[in-house]
């Protein structure tokens, strides 16, 4: 599973800086600034998240059958593809009914947040 999550994590910011490229540059005439934020957030978490995989990537090739490890790694999978994603696609003119799916990604990314401060907090230290 960390070879999974360290892949996603990769591919992962790997696409948020060729959106937040793409978004500085190729969409500023055809979005509005209010749109281009709309971008930058998306691309902001979506960051962030794919740092937080490869973390909880990297707990799990030391600790591989820590409960919660994988759970807290697909939350931030899940929260990415709904939080950011919607995002996007709201930018570029998506139906508003993605609006609501916003909301639900950023849920899954406290989910996984809530579950890696768990793991962290019940874990204990090897010696």
């Amino acid at each position: 599973m960390a070879r999974i999550f360290i892949a996603i994590a990769a591919i992962s910011g790997f696409f948020s800086v060729v959106i937040g490229a793409f978004a500085a540059h190729g969409l500023k005439k055809m979005l509005t600034p209010g749109m281009i934020d709309v971008v930058k957030t998306g691309v902001q978490y979506q960051m962030y998240h794919a740092l937080a995989l490869l973390i909880v990537a990297c707990l799990l090739r030391y600790k591989p059958s820590t409960s919660g490890l994988k759970a807290s790694g697909w939350a931030f999978i899940l929260g990415s593809l709904m939080f950011s994603g919607s995002l996007y696609a709201l930018a570029l003119g998506g139906p508003r009914w993605l609006g609501p799916i916003t909301p639900l990604g950023g849920l899954c990314f406290l989910v996984g947040w809530a579950l890696l401060a768990i793991v962290g907090w019940r874990t204990k230290p090897e010696s």
